[in-house]
């Protein structure tokens, strides 16, 4: 028997190709606080949305989408200095797999080669286990992350020459 896809699911997925298009529903409405005027700051201000929603849900259980969370908090923050300081364009990081914005924190002497080994080693040895293997993230994990991607987005907005673009308070 030919199996058909549920018409509900279909429905959904046209409606989302269609919002990503955004072709004929007038003016789209964007996320205001995400500052477009360029990549790096584009790319500071999405970690800033993205820490507003773990302060949001911090104490509600969601320890998975913290920790998934955190590690786009500190992607977002290390592409952007990467971008500020260094040769980097936002498409550089469009194909990498997660290792480049680790990479080039070392690079552009934002964190030394063994700091930046560590991070990346975290990020190879428990986000891909958390998100794909068995784990189930902890409160603890959870809470440790969202330090860590934290002290990681204030420590980058403080080494970003140009500054006044984080308002999230980190």
């Amino acid at each position: 028997m030919p199996m058909s896809d549920p018409n509900a699911v279909r429905e959904a997925l046209d409606v989302a190709v269609d919002a990503f298009n955004e072709e004929g529903h007038g003016v789209p409405i964007r996320e205001p606080e995400i500052d477009t005027d360029a990549d790096w700051k584009t790319q500071l201000t999405k970690g800033c949305r993205l820490v507003a929603v773990v302060d949001e849900i911090e104490g509600d259980g969601y320890y998975t989408a913290v920790v998934e969370l955190c590690f786009g908090i500190i992607e977002r923050s290390l592409e952007a200095f990467a971008i500020a300081e260094g040769s980097d364009e936002l498409r550089d990081f469009q194909t990498d797999s997660h290792g480049r914005c680790y990479d080039q924190a070392a690079r552009f002497g934002l964190f030394t080669r063994e700091l930046t080994r560590e991070l990346k080693d975290l990020y190879g040895n428990n986000r891909t286990d958390s998100y794909y293997g068995g784990r189930h993230p902890t409160k603890r994990q959870a809470e440790a992350m969202r330090r860590l991607a934290g002290e990681i987005h204030r420590h980058v907005t403080d080494q970003i020459r140009e500054g006044g673009v984080c308002d999230c308070g980190r």
